[in-house]
């Protein structure tokens, strides 16, 4: 694929634009200046710099990031920033969407991709993918409020009674959940459904992919291919 191509396809701007980056000699293919833009290179493993930043070629892009609170999942925003604004703009450039939506004052696991299958299948409730939140509330966590929610709660617009695939306390205001449908708001409305309010709410889980530890808020990475296994596994142990 000719280098301009390449760049044009990870999000680095216009061909024009491509064009003009390797011209004026900002762009490298490992570790090698190249000046002409329509070099041919094979894409696969294919490493390049890009202002001594080094990337690697990806046919899609898949994501993980810790989203912190105070960002909303849109493009365009409107009381908030958008989460996009926590990416470099190669990526927010080449068309990648939020997979599924968190509201602005939920923290943690958001995936993103440009793979529409992608998307649709971890955002569809018909595909019934485990999450799990991990929920403060405002007043204490009692016996009544897990099993109500694990025996459902109904909500408004809602034909029948939606229940927690699992419920456990895991302090005297805090409770973790597993929900399989992701309705809007689902969480919150299902807790204040059996009588109580969520102060706060992170996502630590989705499908088999839990969030790293190690990834702090705001933080994000590439998905690799055992990510993407892990992720369509189901062991929740």
């Amino acid at each position: 694929m000719q280098l301009e191509r390449i760049l044009h396809s990870q999000g680095f701007g216009s061909r024009k634009l491509c064009r003009a980056l390797v011209r004026s000699g900002r762009i490298s293919v490992s570790g090698q200046p190249i000046d002409d833009p329509f070099s041919d290179f094979a894409t696969t493993g294919l490493v390049f710099g890009v202002d001594g930043e080094t990337w690697q070629f990806r046919d899609q892009a898949y994501l993980l990031l810790n989203k912190p609170a105070g960002y909303e999942c849109s493009r365009q925003p409107q009381f908030h920033p958008s989460v996009f604004a926590l990416f470099p703009d190669a990526i927010a450039n080449r068309g990648v969407q939020c997979v599924g939506r968190l509201d602005q004052d939920t923290t943690g696991l958001l995936l993103l991709s440009d793979d529409g299958q992608f998307i649709h299948t971890w955002s569809s409730g018909k595909k019934r993918i485990p999450k799990v939140y991990d929920a403060v509330v405002r007043h204490p966590v009692s016996d009544q409020l897990t099993a109500a929610l694990l025996s459902g709660v109904q909500l408004h617009d809602e034909p029948a009674p939606i229940a927690a695939a699992s419920c456990e306390q895991t302090g005297e205001r805090s409770l973790r959940l597993t929900i399989t449908e992701g309705k809007y708001h689902q969480v919150k409305r299902m807790i204040a459904a059996a009588g109580n309010r969520v102060d706060a709410l992170h996502r630590s889980r989705v499908g088999g992919l839990a969030l790293p530890d190690a990834l702090a808020p705001g933080q994000w990475r590439w998905l690799e291919d055992a990510d993407l296994a892990q992720l369509a596994g189901s062991d929740f142990d």
